[in-house]
């Protein structure tokens, strides 16, 4: 599991996210957190991933990277609708991996 070093967070969740980072690292329950992460599918845009399923052994998290925290699923949905917008506005497509390394080249950290 990956951590985008500029996380995208929720404004509900934004002074806890650290705490929130620790947890789920550290495999402890989180009601009602979701993860954002870049597609495991490459005909999607992003995954919406409830927390409590990165619980699950044999859940995939090794290729997993998390560029987003949010609490509530409507909250997820529209945290990942204002990135997929930020990546179209400024680049005028929907490669967000490209749009995310780009960003982290300019602010001193790779992807």
């Amino acid at each position: 599991m990956k951590w985008y070093q500029d996380l995208y967070l929720s404004e509900n969740i934004a002074d806890r996210s650290e705490k929130i980072k620790w947890k789920i690292r550290h495999r402890a329950g989180q009601i009602d957190i979701f993860v954002i992460a870049l597609a495991s599918n490459p005909k999607n845009l992003l995954d919406i991933i409830q927390a409590r399923e990165l619980l699950q052994r044999g859940y995939p998290t090794r290729e997993l990277y998390i560029i987003g925290l949010s609490k509530g699923r409507d909250e997820a949905v529209n945290l990942s609708c204002d990135i997929i917008e930020e990546v179209y506005q400024a680049t005028g497509g929907f490669d967000i991996k490209a749009y995310l390394k780009i960003r982290q080249e300019q602010s001193g950290s790779a992807v």
